[in-house]
């Protein structure tokens, strides 16, 4: 009899077991059906709240959340706060956040929601001074072995010291995998003295009259650098290619900007630090994209770029500035490249002629590289003002 009841106790583990299981499988697969909203956030302890604010990333170091910050809440009593010191802790240049489900899934399990019948992503934001900017929020994007089933980006969007409701248009849109809920991306460039944020009534919402958007073709010009804290810059400085740890970035460089109160300035050491003999940087969008993921701008309007370039001493030698040439899953449409190029002293204007080329995809949006053999002494250079037109 014992052994009799210690089987019927085991075969009654693994039926809960099976149960819980496929209870799980059917709480992934489940649809917000009839529902017009599903939260992502509302309340620090609402039982409506989805997804968990666990997914940092870039320079995670320096960013701090505060999930129950209860000075002046859009709704309810608290809201989120999140300071950002654009120390470049891990070195990255920007930083952000993901909503995922479940904590700290990079797609590695099966946890997102069927939100098929959701139209759009509405929030309110507001910056603790105002003129704080966000590179862009997204919806989905998350990859690895259970993918979402869509990625949508919003901005770059310059935040006032206000509350303002903002919109993701998911309008036909496969929402039929989500793990990734709500995510943003901030870099230093654009937020040189840090930035401290707040975020309050996160949601999806149902609204039959609003339109799929289709990839829009940018208005020019269309700048990849303006200043360093311009809500028009596009594209982010994170493709260091070759030898990497040679190149130091700034692009907050207060020396003798082109234009405006900053440019870009570029040390590169040439020590072949990773044997590479070479070095370069790509701006590409989103951050770290090289063709995994649909973030490419439709530039065709544009029949050139152009940017502003000096060396330190003249004479440092760049082998290519170029555009597009991202090759992936989500390749850029064409390429085009200039060089070499001698620089001078003093501000030159280069052009990159962009006529009879593709530019309706375009996730690189500006590259340069150069080798330890045209700069056997290192090479340091400015950039400024680098914009489509």
């Amino acid at each position: 009899m014992k052994k009799i009841g210690i089987m019927a106790l085991a075969l009654a583990c693994v039926i809960s077991f099976a149960g819980f299981a496929f209870a799980e499988e059917a709480a992934v697969a489940a649809q917000p059906a009839g529902q017009k909203a599903f939260n992502v956030y509302t309340d620090k302890r609402s039982a409506d709240n989805h997804f968990i604010p666990s997914g940092w990333m870039g320079d995670s170091g320096d960013l701090k959340l505060n999930d129950q910050f209860m000075e002046n809440p859009h709704g309810g009593t608290t809201c989120l706060q999140f300071s950002y010191s654009a120390k470049k802790s891990q070195g990255q240049g920007w930083a952000g956040m993901y909503w995922q489900n479940p904590a700290n899934n990079w797609g590695s399990k099966k946890g997102g929601f069927d939100l098929t019948g959701m139209t759009k992503l509405t929030f309110w934001a507001r910056g603790a001074k105002g003129g704080e900017v966000i590179q862009k929020f997204v919806v989905g994007g998350i990859k690895g072995a259970y993918p979402d089933s869509t990625l949508v980006e919003m901005g770059p969007v310059e935040l006032t010291d206000t509350w303002k409701e903002y919109t993701i248009n998911l309008a036909g849109k496969d929402l039929s995998f989500i793990s990734g809920g709500f995510g943003w991306v901030a870099s230093a460039d654009q937020n040189p003295n840090g930035a401290v944020f707040y975020i309050d009534d996160v949601k999806y919402e149902v609204d039959t009259g609003l339109k799929p958007e289709t990839r829009k073709q940018e208005s020019m010009p269309f700048y990849v650098y303006s200043d360093s804290s311009s809500p028009k810059n596009h594209f982010i400085a994170s493709g260091f290619m070759g030898d990497y740890s040679d190149i130091k970035y700034e692009g907050v460089n207060k020396e003798d900007p082109y234009l405006g109160d900053t440019c870009i300035k570029l040390i590169y050491n040439n020590k072949a630090t990773q044997g590479s003999r070479w070095a370069g940087i790509y701006w590409l969008n989103p951050a770290n994209n090289w063709g995994t993921v649909d973030g490419g701008f439709d530039l065709s309007k544009a029949t050139k770029l152009t940017f502003w370039a000096k060396g330190a001493n003249g004479g440092e030698r760049i082998e290519e500035f170029k555009i597009g040439g991202i090759m992936g899953e989500y390749s850029d449409s064409d390429t085009a490249t200039i060089g070499p190029v001698i620089l001078n002293k003093e501000w030159t204007q280069y052009t990159i002629d962009l006529k009879g080329k593709d530019a309706s995809y375009i996730i690189g949006g500006f590259c340069w590289s150069s080798n330890l053999d045209a700069n056997p002494e290192g090479a340091t250079f400015y950039l400024d003002e680098i914009r489509y037109e």
